[in-house]
This record gives C-alpha cells, structure tokens and sequence, in this order.
C-alpha cells in the first residue's frame, strides 16, 4: 500500500491520464496490486520463472535432468520442455518437492517412480538442486545390483543380522523399518538412512537398490557409492556361491 502523499500524486496521475474521477482514479490503483497478483497466477509462466528457465537451453533439459526426452516422452507423455512449461504453469518452482510430486501426481496421473523422475527433473533443470543433491541441500548416493537368487533370499540378506554381517562387514546398522521382502530402512552409525528396495526378476534373480541419504556434500557421496559398490558385490559373491 503506497503512503497517503504518494498515493495521492499517483491518483492525479492518473486522473490526468485517463480522465477519470478522483475516487474511480483511486479505487483503480489500490485495486493494482490485487490485479497484478491474480496476472501473474493466471499466466502461462511466471516472469521470475521465465527468467530463470530461459537461462537454459530447452536442448540442455534432458542432460540437466538425467533423463532422455525419449524416454520421459514414452513414460509420461511430454518431453522435458513440455513438463517445463506445465509445472511452470501451476508455479512449481517455488513449491516444496513434495508439493512438486503432488501436483504431477494429481494433475497429470503418472505413475509413481515416473511422477519423482519428473519431479526431481524439473528441480534440477531449475536450478533447485544439483544431480545427487535434495532440496535440503543435502546428497544422496544411489546403487543397485542385480543377483541370481530369489528376492526372499536376498531380502533376508539385509535383514538377518548375522547373514548382513558377512558381507557388511565394517558397519552397524539399524533397522528402522521393514516390509518383506519389498524395503528395509537402515539407520547409519552417523545418522544418514539407507533406503533399500527389492524387486523380484524371475524365480531365480532378483534386484536391490539402495539410496543412502543425508549425506553432507558430493564428495561424501561419492565416497559412500564407492563403498556400496563393493559391499554389493561382496553380497553378490556371497549369495551367489552358497
């Protein structure tokens, strides 16, 4: 709201402009701000938006976002430049993740892995966050491994601690929770969690796949992928010559 001297000067401004009464002239100002808000809602993108996406080559989304225009196209219907502009649309770049998510889910119907794919993409081709890094700012390393053995036995891998203790041999975890034999959440000794999903392939193969999260900067994530890659194949090794 502009102060009293202010607005008056603006009133005759305006009343010089366009002829109107002083009153109308005053009512059309103070309704300004309101009309200027409900524009911004309503347009296609948002002028900081714009700004901010334009900074970027739409060839670039893909790479920026870690996945290929034909693949997200096939998946979800729209390529990175199309989820650009929808999200942009419903001012997506100033929500949460969650909120991102929720929108995608709800507006466009995609399925769930593909709704965190489009929303995590959209973060990283706005500069919300980095590859491997949440909206907290802090990182993330993610794994996975393919085994022939069936999803309950590798399952029980993590999940029985003396079995775990012959593959993750230098650590001690907790578990937090567990569904068998879909995830198991692990509690680091440093606080950070594991998030390990299971996913049969078959009667005889199966996959894991892990993010270990909270993790304080990219060399930390880094370091703690190294290290799942080769607790993984100790595992595999493990299971594979019983």
């Amino acid at each position: 709201m502009p102060r009293q001297k202010d607005l008056k000067r603006l009133v005759r401004a305006r009343m010089q402009k366009t002829g109107e009464a002083y009153t109308t002239a005053r009512t059309q100002l103070l309704k300004k701000p309101r009309a200027k808000k409900v524009a911004a809602a309503d347009a296609p993108v948002a002028a900081t938006t714009v700004a901010a996406t334009t900074a970027v080559d739409p060839q670039d989304f893909a790479a920026i976002a870690g996945m290929s225009n034909e693949i997200i196209e096939e998946k979800t219907g729209c390529t990175w430049e199309r989820w650009v502009k929808s999200l942009d649309y419903h001012g997506a770049a100033t929500m949460s993740h969650s909120e991102i998510a929720k929108l995608v889910r709800n507006t466009y119907k995609t399925p769930s892995w593909w709704t965190q794919t489009v929303a995590v993409g959209y973060e990283r081709i706005k500069g919300l966050r980095v590859r491997g890094q949440q909206r907290n700012g802090t990182y993330v390393a993610t794994k996975s491994r393919t085994v022939n053995v069936p999803v309950t036995t590798l399952f029980d891998a993590w999940m029985d601690p003396n079995v775990r203790g012959l593959w993750l041999t230098d650590a001690v975890v907790r578990v937090r929770t567990a569904t068998a034999p879909k995830s198991i959440r692990l509690e680091w000794t440093d606080g950070s969690i594991i998030a390990v999903g299971f996913t049969p392939k078959g009667k005889t193969k199966s996959a894991v796949a892990l993010e270990h999260a909270k993790l304080p900067d990219r060399e930390a994530a880094n370091t703690v992928k190294q290290y799942w890659a080769e607790r993984l194949d100790a595992l595999n090794q493990l299971l594979t010559e019983q």
